[in-house]
């Protein structure tokens, strides 16, 4: 089995610097208030030294989002492609997103905090970012014998509502306490009764067709 490269000094001073923005935005720093000197002295390098590994605080931001989004569509895609019958493919799913949260609070935090943040690339790029996962997800649903007849649009309006529910249940798993186990399965069930439910409604869906209200 092969070894992953060492990290060189560079990539290493690159990741702590990540890690201090996303700590100093957990403890309640937005990152447009940011300051470039605080955050280098929290790694032991003095501000100039930064610019060897970002052109900018915005790249940082930009990479912190590409890291936390692009990790987040892997391991969700991989839940979805597991040789499962289909009623266990959203437990499944549910399970592994909520262990990846409680696994990554940082990224989670940072994501829906600058969502709505100061910063408008960052905000576009988590924008873009969701959608693209939205995208992903239609995709994936138009494979499913009860929605394989859908229109595109119909498909990405189901997928934004199961996005939607997802992004709730972040937030409430970040909110809660980390040795609340109890808690966490609470929200987990929770989740996964919504999207079941989601499920559930499709089949009533006539895609293409005006629904009654």
């Amino acid at each position: 089995m092969s070894r992953k490269p060492a990290k060189t000094k560079g990539e290493t001073t690159r990741s702590a610097l990540m890690e201090a923005a996303l700590k100093q935005v957990a403890r309640g720093r937005s990152f447009e208030a940011m300051s470039l000197r605080k955050l280098t002295g929290s790694v032991g390098i003095v501000p100039t030294a930064f610019y060897r590994h970002f052109e900018s605080m915005e790249a940082l931001g930009l990479a912190l989002v590409d890291d936390s989004l692009r990790t987040l569509r892997r391991i969700m895609r991989q839940a979805r492609e597991g040789d499962l019958a289909e009623k266990q493919i959203i437990r499944a799913s549910v399970n592994t997103y909520a262990e990846y949260v409680r696994a990554n609070p940082l990224h989670f935090n940072f994501v829906l905090r600058e969502r709505y943040g100061g910063v408008a690339p960052l905000r576009h790029a988590i924008r873009t970012g969701i959608q693209l996962f939205v995208s992903e997800l239609a995709t994936d649903l138009g494979r499913f014998p009860i929605l394989n007849t859908w229109n595109a649009a119909d498909l990405r309006m189901i997928s934004a509502l199961i996005v939607g529910a997802v992004m709730e249940t972040t937030e409430l798993l970040l909110e809660a306490p980390d040795n609340d186990s109890e808690r966490f399965d609470e929200i987990v069930r929770t989740s996964e009764k919504q999207l079941r439910l989601v499920m559930l409604a499709a089949p009533q869906w006539r895609s293409g067709q005006h629904n009654p209200a």
